[in-house]
């Protein structure tokens, strides 16, 4: 039995033990660094999707693996742009790369199941084509059985949890980026790195249906938050970590069994 869910604290001998049990799933948290306005980290959804991981871990009798901490390109329409101070991302050909890479490593090693746990919007299509690089490869060179997993942990979120958190009506996942949504969550989780006292109160910003380039910073409000976090609690936060661990259990649970 593994004394800690955590990869990265595990000894290689328990690991292999664990390994050896032939039911192994990794969880495989992923996120970014990217500015989410003045009160909140640059780490936000690597320490979210990491967060949830854990949660959920224990039910499923899985490890979590560190987590990647840079993705794809923030987008003016989903972050705020590449172009904000802060922002470090990832080409799309690497986030694809280390995403076959590392789900290649854990088929090594005996790991049968692999779910990357998405926390950056951005990363999904590069997180897609990486994972079914990584399963067709693995039957190539003989390592049959392995199955990967995919989701991103707002997708279940409901529309109940939704009417909790947003009692005023949800105006959508688009401006969803350093807003209410993943503040409380920070609120619960690592409230330490949480300044409300800078939190900014405007109104949503109003995207276009488009992209342009280069990026016009003009388009999105200068805070780097494209909707307020002033509703943000932590005890709105309880209710979306609870609503997206029952979901990700359940959905792993159904596609790979318990």
């Amino acid at each position: 039995m593994v004394t800690t869910r955590s990869l990265e604290d595990l000894d290689a001998h328990s690991y292999q033990e664990y390994v050896a049990t032939g039911q192994g799933l990794v969880l495989i948290p992923t996120g970014a660094t990217e500015q989410h306005g003045p009160h909140l980290p640059l780490g936000v959804d690597a320490m979210l999707s990491r967060a949830i991981s854990s949660a959920a871990a224990e039910e499923l009798d899985a490890l979590v693996a560190p987590a990647f901490s840079y993705g794809y390109k923030s987008q003016p329409r989903s972050g705020g742009g590449n172009h904000r101070a802060g922002t470090a991302s990832l080409s799309g050909q690497a986030l694809v790369l280390q995403t076959q890479d590392i789900a290649l490593e854990f088929f090594r090693h005996g790991i049968r199941r692999v779910a990357v746990v998405n926390g950056h919007f951005e990363n999904y299509q590069f997180l897609y084509e990486g994972l079914d690089l990584a399963v067709k490869q693995a039957q190539v060179v003989g390592l049959g059985g392995r199955r990967a997993m995919l989701l991103s942990y707002w997708d279940f979120v409901d529309d109940r949890t939704l009417e909790a958190v947003f009692p005023d009506g949800f105006l959508g996942w688009d401006i969803e980026h350093g807003g209410v949504l993943e503040t409380s969550l920070m609120l619960h989780l690592h409230p330490d790195k949480v300044d409300m006292s800078r939190a900014p109160d405007h109104p949503p910003a109003e995207l276009t249906p488009y992209d342009i380039f280069p990026e016009d910073p003009a388009r999105t409000p200068g805070s780097g938050c494209l909707s307020s976090p002033a509703g943000a609690t932590a005890e709105r936060g309880e209710l979306l970590l609870h609503t997206v661990r029952s979901g990700i259990v359940r959905a792993v649970t159904s596609e790979f069994g318990k």
